[in-house]
């Protein structure tokens, strides 16, 4: 499945900290494409390990997490402004 990863980490109370670990466990299941966004195509299996790892560092009263699932990224039309980061193909810029 094709999936979209978006977050937004608050900066009190240990943000810095939960950031950080959010940042580094989504990136080891999809690209990072821009700062709290990542995507890629991950299978169930990983999605449901991802959502459990993002569990233990998510604080339900001050993060969140939204993720866009679709069964094939092909029905996702995407539109640049601005840069173009379409060609990215690594998490390395």
């Amino acid at each position: 499945m094709y999936v979209i990863l978006v977050y937004d980490i608050s900066m009190d109370r240990n943000g810095t900290r939960t950031l950080s670990r959010v940042f580094k466990t989504c990136k080891k299941y999809l690209n990072h494409v821009q700062l709290s966004v990542f995507e890629g195509e991950i299978t169930p299996a990983q999605l449901i390990q991802l959502k459990a790892e993002l569990n233990h560092f998510i604080r339900d009263d001050l993060d969140t997490v939204i993720i866009f699932k679709n069964a094939n990224k092909n029905w996702l039309k995407k539109e640049y402004l601005g840069i173009d980061v379409s060609e990215r193909t690594s998490n390395f810029f």
